[in-house]
């Protein structure tokens, strides 16, 4: 049996239909932002491999970071001990984290990291005296990840998780913010779409321990970008209900939107904020809960004292090894003018999409491209084209989209918006 038809009777892909499964590219090497099948034939990545890969794969430095690692100390448990590598990224965070930020929970994936942001807000709020609240508000076609507690604040009617809303936990979903991040921003909370916040606030505030939310860009719920005042009014009304504000930093963080936290579009500080994805460049999994003082003091003073959680791989030394260097690369190159060269090029290059039947919106901002289709996209189509376009794109619903590491050349780029238009034109 080939490797591929092993895969196809025996490996379960995520989104997939076993019975179903579509094509797949057996892939023997990564590099740069080049992907290599099995029989030499090379794709550029334009997803960075679900938008981790921001530096391109296999970095020389981040890999020699994480070799010097494995030979000294793969791996301990941080229950009772620490470790060199935890205690020096942790200083890397705080350093680039808005101020206030600085109690770090490592965990090792970004629904993880949800996981443990909505625990730490209802435990904080009981050790308040907030028993009572235990539900999250949140705003639809947001994801905040696959595990149990993250689908109930995914969209429930138009989110990937819509199957199984009659088994999660109700929460309370708000309007999408209906004024996009290039839009001017009226104050009417009629127009901005925030009366309905502050109506579920003063209604049932006394049931909410926190609000979630993606900052300025909702990724997998269909790569929308609203304005970041949004952000900062509902800060204040919730700061003025007693009700948390937790940012999903796990897509758009360390430069994705041309700022290195979306928080900084906003200049706002959340009570809890999570990472993941690019943290480690891709190169390992890892990911981040980072909460205020307040809310680490608060919860070690209740009765449980402590936070209930911890994962077997919390502060991988080997992961902990990548992230510093990931971090090392972001300082030493200068991130900000890739980004935005990137935006200006998407822009530039997208633009004739706007023209296509069938076309509703194009859609950039920092190092996201999106073409936004009137009807779903079919992504096998996608995946069957990848080796003759040289780009590997996976589309999702209506939106054929990159994200591409911040180190691709302007001629590789090019290729990319090449295969999104073309895509765009022949579905």
């Amino acid at each position: 049996m080939s490797p591929l038809d092993f895969d196809a009777r025996h490996l379960w892909h995520p989104y997939t239909n076993v019975l179903d499964p579509g094509p797949k590219h057996l892939i023997t090497e990564a590099e740069g932002v080049w992907l290599t099948r099995d029989d030499g034939t090379k794709m550029i990545d334009a997803m960075s491999s679900w938008w981790c890969a921001v530096h391109g794969h296999r970095h020389p430095a981040i890999i020699g970071a994480m070799q010097a690692q494995l030979a000294q100390m793969p791996h301990v448990m941080f229950g009772g001990l620490t470790h060199e590598p935890a205690i020096e990224l942790g200083r890397k965070l705080i350093d680039l984290l808005p101020d206030g930020l600085d109690r770090i929970f490592y965990s090792d994936s970004g629904s993880v990291a949800v996981e443990v942001a909505l625990k730490m807000a209802v435990q904080y709020q009981m050790a308040m005296g907030h028993a009572g609240r235990t539900e999250f508000a949140t705003i639809r076609g947001g994801y905040h990840g696959d595990t149990w507690k993250a689908m109930s604040v995914c969209d429930p009617v138009n989110g990937m998780h819509g199957l199984f809303r009659g088994a999660l936990s109700i929460q309370h979903f708000l309007p999408r913010p209906q004024i996009t991040f290039d839009q001017d921003w009226p104050e009417n909370p009629t127009l901005n779409g925030l009366g309905a916040l502050e109506e579920l606030l003063e209604s049932k505030s006394d049931r909410i321990a926190a609000l979630i939310v993606e900052p300025v860009v909702q990724g997998a719920g269909g790569m929308y970008f609203y304005h970041p005042v949004w952000l900062k009014r509902a800060h204040e009304m919730c700061k003025a209900y007693g009700v948390l504000l937790v940012f999903d930093e796990i897509a758009t963080g360390f430069g994705r939107t041309g700022a290195l936290f979306a928080t900084h579009h906003a200049n706002v500080v959340p009570d809890i904020l999570c990472l993941g994805k690019a943290l480690t460049g891709g190169h390992i999994t890892m990911a981040a809960t980072i909460a205020t003082e307040s809310i680490a003091a608060g919860i070690g003073e209740s009765e449980a004292n402590v936070l209930m959680h911890g994962p077997t791989y919390m502060a991988n030394p080997l992961a902990c090894a990548a992230a510093m260097s990931s971090l090392d690369q972001l300082s030493a190159r200068n991130w900000r003018d890739e980004v935005s060269n990137i935006a200006s090029q998407l822009t530039q290059e997208l633009a004739p999409a706007r023209e296509l039947l069938g076309v509703a919106e194009v859609r950039v901002l920092g190092a996201i491209g999106v073409i936004e289709m009137e009807n779903w996209v079919d992504p096998s189509i996608a995946h069957r084209l990848a080796p003759e376009t040289g780009v590997w794109l996976r589309p999702f619903a209506r939106n054929i989209y990159c994200m591409p590491p911040y180190v691709i050349s302007p001629d590789e780029l090019s290729r990319v918006t090449a295969a999104m238009v073309a895509l765009a034109g022949g579905t």
